[in-house]
């Protein structure tokens, strides 16, 4: 989910760094930066155990 909202928010981002006159690819490798960035921290974190683990 936190990469679901992540990729979002740096789709608006790129939207509107586009308007204000940045380059669309450059824009765009920002948004892939801190989606990557987001998965990676998602990868990274550790898991609960499931309720009947110990």
């Amino acid at each position: 989910m936190t990469v679901l909202v992540t990729l979002t928010v740096g789709l608006v981002l790129w939207i509107v760094a586009w308007a204000f006159g940045v380059k669309a690819f450059d824009a765009f490798l920002f948004t892939s930066l801190i989606t990557v960035m987001a998965a990676g921290v998602q990868i990274a974190r550790p898991r609960k155990p499931a309720s009947g683990e110990q």
